[in-house]
Order: structure tokens, then C-alpha cells, then sequence
């Protein structure tokens, strides 16, 4: 089976009593799939059952009336054709991310 490439980005209100709390699950959720490219945005290659789990548990997580998610599904040669500048280089998603 083929794995998936999906750029997760997200939007919490923490002005929201609830908001931080909900914040840190999404980002956890986030990071415990994939790599965070910037600070509200990840990159995660992932088994399609690893994108139901993590689609669920990011569902579950944010609020739909005052939260945003956006999911972004990338071919292969979208990944490749990916430019980044700036701060923070781009991490191999793909490779080993403990050197």
C-alpha cells in the first residue's frame, strides 16, 4: 500500500478558555506523525491507516466553531518540487530524524 505525503496546518483561537489545551493536543497529534516545518505546520508521511488514526484524533481534538485544520495531500513529485528559504532547514521527512 502506498503511503501517504500530507501537509497538516492549523489554526487554534487560544484566546479561548480551552484553546491552549486544545493547541498542545493538535500539536502533539502533529508531531507524534510528522515533522513541524514551521510552527503550525507539518509534514507527515504516514500508512493510510496512520492517516485515519491521526485524521481522527486531530478531529476530535480542535474545535469546528472557532478552530481551523487544513489537510493537504502531496504527490511524490509535489514533495520534490517543494522549495524552502529562510530559517530552520527543511528536514528529510523521509530520513532518519534522530542523527
Amino acid at each position: 500500500m502506498r503511503r501517504l505525503t500530507v501537509l497538516i496546518c492549523y489554526d487554534v483561537r487560544v484566546s479561548d478558555p480551552q484553546g491552549p489545551r486544545r493547541l498542545r493536543k493538535i500539536a502533539r497529534a502533529c508531531r507524534d506523525h510528522g515533522v513541524r516545518v514551521q510552527y503550525s505546520v507539518f509534514e507527515c508521511v504516514l500508512e493510510p491507516k496512520d492517516w485515519v488514526i491521526l485524521r481522527a484524533r486531530l478531529l476530535d481534538a480542535f474545535d469546528s466553531e472557532c478552530d481551523s485544520l487544513r489537510f493537504y495531500f502531496l504527490s511524490e513529485d509535489d514533495a520534490r518540487k517543494t522549495e524552502h528559504h529562510g530559517a530552520r532547514p527543511p528536514l528529510d521527512v523521509e530520513g532518519p530524524l534522530v542523527l
